[in-house]
């Protein structure tokens, strides 16, 4: 693993040299690309990599953000997009950036607990929330504001909080009606301890798994269902050797985008500021277009033979009371004590 991510960080730094040399917002595109033209000494480059297709949402607002970066700085900035884990796996772009390397994906409280801020992991709890406006309510509390500090301080930045992932469904290879069916199912999540956990508490056998490897996973019978939100679960063809869906809404994903605290402070205030405000802002595109997505996504995967059940208010409740089990092991991750309650009040929860 350790031999993994110094080839990962030795590509990354590779990158980094060609997109300073000459890169345009554009995904992977080289100088040839370009006519050969190379960019200014000076141009602040700052490269995404991230799971996603271009295709999906997340991948149009990202270039949305590329844009904006582009219009706002004059030209003096950019972003280089680089989809369908180009760069290499989550891991291995936040350890990259704890080297200060110009690098910034997409990224949950899930992962940031890993890496030292335990309370964070919290926001990806199974039924935390009960609809998007708690998530952005707590994005602005006092609470989170504190949890972005202790994150710097262990070197990763969020440059901004406000992009809706989506509402986490579950797609499996046999039908699933209640929680219940979910009992010893191996179910594909992040390879982390919140969202593993989380599954497990539901019944499941969570499986770690990088996105890129899902498909044959599923394929091959080698894990029983993957979660993730519509666009991604469509996105990735998962539909295709997974012919069922629950529409469970376990997690209401936001998530962050992050970068190396190091390489953030090494640019000017009129620099930080271009980037955070212009990322707030296609933040705000990205969520308009995953809702308008949502509904276009689901009548795609019932149109190629997907069974989609709508579970009713009681089924749900099930789920939501399998999940307290989850809010229980604050020992096992580290959390502050009452940390459940406290967060309910950050986000207005009643």
């Amino acid at each position: 693993m350790k031999f993994k991510k110094l080839i990962a960080s030795m590509c990354i730094t590779a990158i980094s040299v060609a997109s300073l040399a000459g890169c345009g917002s554009k995904p992977a595109e080289t100088p040839a690309d370009q006519g050969g033209a190379a960019a200014p000494a000076d141009k602040v480059t700052l490269q995404i990599g991230f799971e996603n297709s271009m295709t999906e949402p997340i991948g149009q607002a990202l270039q949305k953000w590329a844009d904006l970066v582009d219009e706002e700085s004059g030209g003096t900035m950019e972003i280089v997009l680089y989809p369908d884990s180009q760069l290499g796996n989550k891991t291995d772009l936040i350890d990259s950036m704890l080297l200060g390397e110009n690098v910034a994906t997409l990224a949950d409280g899930a992962f940031y607990a890993d890496y030292g801020v335990p309370d964070f992991g919290i926001v990806f709890g199974p039924f935390l929330f009960d609809n998007w406006d708690q998530c952005w309510t707590l994005i602005e509390s006092d609470w989170y504001k504190e949890q972005e500090a202790k994150l710097e301080e262990k070197g990763l930045k969020l440059i901004a909080s406000n992009w809706a992932y989506g509402s986490r469904h579950t797609l499996t290879v046999k039908p699933v009606n209640t929680v219940a069916d979910l009992a010893g199912m191996k179910i594909r999540v992040p390879s982390n301890q919140i969202q593993t956990l989380g599954f497990n508490a539901l019944g499941a056998a969570a499986t770690g798994m990088s996105l890129g490897d899902v498909y044959q996973a599923l394929q091959t019978k080698t894990i029983d269902g993957a979660e993730n939100p519509l666009s991604t679960l469509y996105g990735r063809k998962l539909h295709e050797v997974a012919k069922n869906l629950i529409l469970d809404g376990h997690v209401l994903n936001f998530t962050t985008w992050v970068c190396s605290s190091d390489w953030f402070n090494s640019l000017t205030e009129e620099q930080q500021n271009i980037l955070t405000k212009t990322g707030k802002e296609a933040g705000i595109y990205n969520n308009q277009i995953q809702e308008e997505s949502e509904a276009d996504y689901l009548q795609k995967m019932k149109d190629e033979g997907v069974t989609v059940v709508e579970p009713t208010e009681e089924v749900i409740a099930g789920f939501r009371e399998k999940a307290q089990s989850f809010y229980e092991q604050g020992d096992t991750f580290g959390w502050s004590e009452g940390l459940y309650d406290t967060v309910r009040a950050a986000m207005g929860a009643k």
